[in-house]
C-alpha cells in the first residue's frame, strides 16, 4: 500500500510539473525530470509487478506506456525521446551480461544440439511465414498490387522481420530474475544464434527485394559490410573484453564504474566504427567468461548494481515510445500475425528439439523465451522504411504494432517458464549432471 501511495504522489507531482512547461530543449531540466521520474516511478511499478509474480521489466514497460505521450502524456514526446539516451549503453550492458552467462566448457556436451535446434527453428519459421504471406499478400496492407517474384521477395522480407527475436528482452528477463540453469543457457544460445542468422537473412532478403523491384545495387559491398559488421564486431568486443579481464585480474577496484565505462566504449566507439554494439558486447562478455574468468563474486555484484538503473530506464523508454497509434490502426492484423507467430515458434521449437535429440521439460519450455521482439526488429523496420518509403511506412506500422504486443506478452511468458524450470533466483552455476537431456541415439523426427 505504501508503494502505491508513493507511486501516486510521484506521478501526480510529475504531471503537474510537466504540464507547467518543464519539457524543454535537449539537455535541459526536462531531461533531468524525465530520467528522475522514470527511475523512481518505474522502479516502484516493477516492484509491484514482482509482488504479482510478474517480471519487473513488464512493470517498467507498462509504466512507460501508461505515462508516455500516447496515453496519459505525463511524459511528453520530447521527454520520451530524451529517455532513449540510455539505449546504446543498455544494449551493450545487457549483451555483455549475456556473454558472461555462456561458458563453452559447461555447454560443450549440448552445444551441437543447441545449434541444430536453433537452425531448424529459424528455417522452419521463415519458410512457413514466407509461404503464408505470399498466399495472403493481397489482403496485407503493404503493397497488395505486387505479383510474381516481387510479391515473393517482399513476403520473404516480411517473414524475416516477423521471425526475429529479442536477445535484449530475453537477457533482461534472465538478469532481473537472477536466473541460471539449463533453460537459461538454451534460450541464450537460441536468441544469439537466431540474431546472427537473421542479420544475414535480412541482408539477403533486402538484396532480393532490390533485384525484384529493379533497384539492385552491387552485392559485393553489401557482403563486405555484413562481414565487417559481424566478424569485426566480435573482434572489437574481444579486444575490449581482454583489457577488461586484465583490469579485473590485476586491479579489481571500482568494478561497477569500469563495467559501465566498458559498456560506453562498446556502444559509442563501436557504433562510430560501424560495429554492431550487441555483437561487440557479446564478444566481450564471452572473452571475460571463457578466457579470463574473474575470481570471486566481485563482477557479479558489480553487474547487479550497474544493471538495475540501466534496465529501468531502457524499458521505461521503450514503453513510452511505443506507438499506440500504430497498434490502433492495424491492431487486428497485428494480433493475427502475432498469434500465428506464437504458434509457429512453439511448433518449430518442438521440431528443432526432436531433430537435435533434445528431450525433457527444458526444450519444451524454450519457446516461451523466444516470443519477445524489440530493438533489433524495430531497427530492421527502420531500414526498410528508409529505403522503400512508398510502401515501407505501411509495413513499419504493422511491425511496430507487433512489437508492442510481443513486448507485453514475451517477458511474462519467459518468466513463467523460468519459474516452472526452477531457475529464478539461482546464483550458483548448474552442478555436474544438471544440463539438457540429449538423446543417446541418433535424432529422429
Amino acid at each position: 500500500m505504501m508503494r502505491l501511495i508513493a507511486l501516486a504522489i510521484i506521478v501526480g507531482t510529475t504531471a503537474v510539473v510537466s504540464s507547467a512547461g518543464a519539457d524543454v530543449a535537449r539537455g535541459g531540466p526536462g531531461t533531468a525530470l524525465a530520467i528522475g521520474f522514470a527511475l523512481i516511478a518505474a522502479s516502484l511499478t516493477g516492484e509491484l509487478f514482482e509482488r504479482l509474480r510478474l517480471p519487473r521489466i513488464s512493470g517498467y514497460l507498462m509504466f512507460g506506456v501508461a505515462c508516455g505521450p500516447y496515453a496519459s502524456a505525463i511524459l511528453t514526446p520530447s521527454m520520451a525521446r530524451e529517455l532513449q539516451v540510455i539505449n546504446g549503453l543498455a544494449i551493450a550492458l545487457i549483451a555483455f551480461i549475456a556473454g558472461l552467462e555462456i561458458n563453452f566448457v559447461r555447454l560443450r556436451p549440448q552445444l551441437r544440439a543447441m545449434l541444430t535446434m536453433g537452425a531448424v527453428l529459424v528455417v522452419l519459421m521463415w519458410l512457413s511465414l514466407t509461404l503464408l504471406f505470399f498466399v495472403t499478400w493481397p489482403w496485407l496492407p503493404v503493397a497488395p498490387e505486387l505479383t510474381g517474384p516481387a510479391r515473393f521477395a517482399l513476403a520473404g522480407l516480411l517473414a524475416t522481420v516477423t521471425v526475429s527475436f529479442s536477445p535484449t528482452v530475453s537477457i533482461a528477463v534472465i538478469t532481473e530474475s537472477r536466473a541460471r540453469g539449463p533453460l537459461t543457457e538454451l534460450v541464450l544460445a537460441l536468441v544469439v544464434l537466431a540474431d546472427l542468422m537473421l542479420i544475414l537473412l535480412f541482408t539477403l532478403s533486402m538484396e532480393t527485394v532490390r533485384f525484384a523491384l529493379g533497384s539492385s545495387q552491387a552485392g559485393h559491398g553489401l557482403l563486405s559490410g555484413l562481414a565487417w559488421e559481424i566478424f569485426g564486431s566480435f573482434a572489437f568486443g574481444s579486444v575490449v573484453g581482454a583489457f577488461f579481464a586484465l583490469y579485473l585480474r590485476y586491479v579489481g577496484r571500482e568494478i561497477t564504474v569500469m563495467l559501465l565505462a566498458v559498456s560506453v566504449v562498446l556502444s559509442q566507439v563501436g557504433a562510430a566504427l560501424a560495429f554492431e554494439p550487441l555483437l561487440a558486447a557479446l564478444g566481450a562478455g564471452l572473452v571475460v567468461e571463457n578466457i579470463a574468468p574473474p575470481e570471486g563474486d566481485a563482477l557479479r555484484v558489480a553487474v547487479e548494481r550497474g544493471a538495475l538503473p540501466v534496465l529501468v530506464l531502457f524499458f521505461a523508454a521503450a514503453g513510452a515510445n511505443l506507438h499506440l497509434g500504430a497498434l490502433a490502426s492495424v491492431g487486428l492484423l497485428a494480433l493475427v500475425v502475432a498469434a500465428v507467430r506464437l504458434v509457429l515458434i512453439r511448433l518449430s521449437a518442438q521440431a528443432g528439439a526432436r531433430l537435435a535429440g533434445l528431450h525433457g521439460e527444458v526444450p519444451a519450455l524454450a519457446w516461451m523465451g523466444l516470443v519477445s521482439q524489440a530493438g533489433v526488429t524495430l531497427g530492421l523496420a527502420i531500414l526498410i522504411l528508409a529505403e522503400f518509403p512508398e510502401w515501407g511506412g505501411r509495413l513499419y506500422a504493422l511491425i511496430v504494432a507487433m512489437i508492442a504486443l510481443h513486448e507485453m506478452v514475451g517477458p511474462i511468458l519467459f518468466r513463467a517458464a523460468l519459474v516452472r524450470a526452477g531457475e529464478v533466483g539461482r546464483m550458483d552455476h548448474p552442478q555436474p549432471g544438471e544440463h539438457l537431456a540429449v538423446a543417446a541415439g541418433p535424432a529422429t523426427s
